[in-house]
Order: C-alpha cells, then sequence, then structure tokens
C-alpha cells in the first residue's frame, strides 16, 4: 500500500485516545476504548491510522499497541503512521521543536516498541524546526529505513517552501502534508482566491502550498476535518449566525442525499481536486460510522451546493 494513492481517503487520528494527557496510567478501560475505534473505523473502510509520539504522552501509541498485541494478524492489514518534532516538558521549556538526527531516531524507536511494531508506514515530521539541519533529517531518516523502520516520510504543518528545501536534501519523496482544514478552517482555501485583494490579509496560510502538493503528488491530510463539532452537534445557542447558517445547510443537504451531517463536511472537503484526506479523530463509534459516506457525497455534491456551504461558512459572498 502506498500512501500517495492520489485518491482522498479517511484516516483516524488517534489523538483521542489513552485517557488524560497527564502522566497518569492507562487501563482496561483505555485498551477497550481502542479497540472499539479501530473496528468502528475498519468497519467504515479506514486503514491509516496516524498518531504522534506526544499524544497523551505516549498513551495514545501505548494503548494502540496493546490492541495490536492482542489482535493478531491485525497489524498486517492497517497503516500505522506517527510524528516526532515537538517535544513537551523538557529542559525548563513548556513546548520546543527538535528535528535533530538524535532526537528523531530516539523517539521514532520510542513509538515503535510502544507501539509494538517493527515499522512505522510513514513518518510525518510534526512541525517546522527553525535550527534544523535538513542533512541530518536526512541522515536519520536514511538509518531508519535502511533498517526497515521507516517506510515513507511526509511531514506536518510545513509550507510549499519548508517541503521544498528539505526535499532537495532527501533521497526519499515526501509524501504527505498534514495541515488544519475543514469548513470552519478555510485559510488554505481563502488564500487561493483573496491574492490581491484586501482581505487577505486576514489569513496566513502560505499561498501555493496547495499548488505545490498537487504537482508533487503529495498527499494533503486534513486534521480537525470534522470541525470540533461546531456544525454537526454543537447547541445552536452557542453558534454565531455564520455557523448556525451553515449546520442548517449541511443537515438539509444531508437529507437531500441520504447521508449524515458528518459525511456532508468531509465530502466538503474531498471534492476539492486536492483529493484531501481528513482526519477523523471523534472517538464516538457511532460519528465514525456517520463519516462513512464522505468521498460517496463529494461525488454526488454539485458546484452550486460546494460554494453554497463556503459562502454560509464565511458569513459573507467571495470577492
Amino acid at each position: 500500500m502506498t500512501i500517495a494513492n492520489g485518491r482522498g481517503r479517511l484516516v483516524y487520528g488517534c489523538m483521542g485516545l489513552g485517557g488524560p494527557w497527564d502522566g497518569t496510567s492507562y487501563g482496561a478501560a483505555e485498551i477497550d476504548q481502542a479497540a472499539a475505534v479501530i473496528d468502528a473505523a475498519q468497519n467504515v473502510g479506514i486503514e491509516l491510522f496516524d498518531h504522534a509520539d506526544i499524544y497523551r504522552s505516549g498513551k495514545s501509541e501505548a494503548v494502540f499497541g496493546e490492541v495490536l498485541a492482542r489482535s493478531q494478524g491485525l497489524r498486517e492489514k492497517i497503516q500505522l503512521q506517527s510524528k516526532c518534532g515537538i517535544r513537551l516538558g523538557e529542559r525548563g521549556l513548556d513546548t520546543h521543536y527538535d528535528l535533530s538526527r538524535e532526537a528523531i531516531l530516539e523517539r521514532v524507536n520510542q513509538s515503535l516498541k510502544r507501539l509494538q511494531t517493527d515499522y512505522l508506514d510513514v513518518l510525518l515530521l510534526h512541525r517546522p524546526d527553525p535550527l534544523m539541519d535538513p542533512r541530518e533529517v536526512a541522515d536519520a531518516v536514511g538509518q531508519l529505513m535502511a533498517e526497515g523502520k521507516v517506510r515513507q516520510l511526509g511531514v506536518s504543518n510545513m509550507s510549499a517552501a519548508q517541503i521544498e528545501y528539505l526535499q532537495n536534501q532527501l533521497e526519499t519523496p515526501i509524501v504527505a502534508n498534514q495541515l488544519e482544514m475543514s469548513l470552519l478552517r478555510r485559510d488554505w482555501l481563502e488564500s487561493t482566491v483573496l491574492v490581491n485583494h484586501a482581505e487577505g490579509l486576514e489569513y496566513s496560510f502560505p499561498h501555493g502550498t496547495l499548488e505545490h502538493c498537487m504537482a508533487k503528488g503529495i498527499e494533503l491530510q486534513a486534521y480537525g476535518s470534522l470541525a470540533q463539532g461546531r456544525y454537526t452537534g454543537a447547541k445552536s445557542a452557542d453558534l454565531s449566525p455564520a455557523e448556525s447558517a451553515t449546520a442548517g445547510m449541511l443537515a438539509r443537504l444531508a437529507g437531500e442525499k441520504d447521508s449524515t451531517p458528518e459525511a456532508v463536511l468531509l465530502g466538503w472537503l474531498m471534492k476539492h481536486p486536492a483529493r484531501i484526506s481528513p482526519v477523523v479523530g471523534t472517538t464516538n463509534p457511532a460519528r465514525i460510522e456517520a463519516c462513512a459516506d464522505g468521498a460517496t457525497v463529494a461525488g454526488a455534491m454539485s458546484r452550486a451546493e460546494w460554494y453554497g456551504l463556503w459562502v454560509a461558512a464565511r458569513g459573507s459572498n467571495i470577492p
């Protein structure tokens, strides 16, 4: 299986697994929750499971590893992706980034141990590190691939220029870029139409990043794709007028297409020609099931419906 397959598909984001973010240990309840979530995700055709070394202080990977250990044959049916590069609560700092050679090797080996697997299908570099030396990254990744511990490399939260800068030193292609993308968080979309427009100053998304990824065959993975439930479960009193109008439109389209608001929300992302792969992070099996028809809805969604949702979410017309 290859990640850069040119087709948008659902990804399961495992950040919600493992219990609290603090140092408390996990138990049977957290393992059972992970098992139920993995089963629900597989039932809707999800194959790629996304982790990071920092999620729940490592417990997200650990409970997933416990499920793998007790489920014969599961590892061969799925793809595992994890991220490294963010360090929390170390060296007197709340947060800092570290993509040094030693840090990459250390963190990947720790992730493999927690996941109880010999390899990652994909390793993502979690955030740009201003002190990163691309030659060190290339050396670390080359070693991990030679050892069979990593099969493909991707990035997260990087611009086109940062990706190209790193790619120039790598012998392996960058196959994915994970970004926050949703109908609520639209910087990635607004930047494409607000060139030479005063409103464009309100958005910081680096122009050209989508186009670069599309041209190079880099899969765009959208975290936060369900918009934290703002359109598909929040109380109407908590919504802005634009959010309320968007939620109503999603519900109406879901009824017309015999689907769910969640599937319409993801279908809106998946209709984009970048073939965006939404990362679904809910731990509610029923809500995972509600996402199943995203690709089908994307194929059935008209251009007018797609633009209608965008305008509703903006709360104003496009230029």
